[in-house]
């Protein structure tokens, strides 16, 4: 099973949040992050959405730990300082990355892991969109499961099948609904 390091702004939306979750729970991939990538996504929503109430962000975060098993990464803040990046805020991703041997980090800001800062570390960063993308590939039948059960569970409000990989569309997760529409009538 492969383990990818999720970078916050993936965390950031509840329906990549979920999505990721579900498909962790199948046994797609081991997800892994950090308690401040955590913080950090937790922060950005309470900021963002006022209409959001901390408890409820809260009991999301318990739920994610149990659901993300083995997401805990090793101490990596002393790694922090001997990396480079682009961004220096972005260090403690690649970090946790080495870490928790995830041998790709999941990030909507590709700019901030370039390949030749990842490749001593065999790492690389993929947007979660191509990442879907490779895990739909290697795990079609477990991953359009899980798929189906995430759509299946949301019910404030239902989604019909086109409906659900419309949020995918608006979520710039293209190349996955594409590959989705052969199981559409599985979703």
């Amino acid at each position: 099973m492969i383990t990818a390091l999720l970078d916050a702004n993936v965390l950031y939306s509840a329906m990549l949040r979920d999505l990721f979750m579900r498909l962790a729970v199948g046994f797609v991939f081991q997800p892994k992050w950090t308690e401040r990538i955590q913080a950090e996504w937790v922060e950005n929503v309470l900021e963002n959405r006022p209409d959001v109430a901390r408890e409820k962000i809260e009991r999301t975060c318990k739920l994610m730990e149990q659901w993300g098993r083995d997401w805990q990464v090793p101490e990596c803040e002393s790694l922090i300082a001997t990396l480079f990046l682009p961004d220096t805020n972005d260090r403690h991703v690649l970090a946790a990355a080495i870490a928790s041997q995830s041998p790709i980090i999941v990030t909507f800001n590709l700019s901030d892991f370039p390949e030749t800062a990842l490749a001593p570390y065999n790492i690389r960063a993929l947007h979660p969109d191509d990442f879907l993308v490779e895990l739909l590939d290697a795990t079609t039948e477990v991953f359009v499961s899980a798929i189906q059960r995430h759509r299946l569970a949301l019910k404030n409000p239902p989604q019909t099948p086109d409906e659900y990989l419309e949020r995918f569309v608006e979520s710039g997760l293209r190349k996955t609904v594409s590959q989705l529409e052969a199981y559409r009538h599985r979703i």
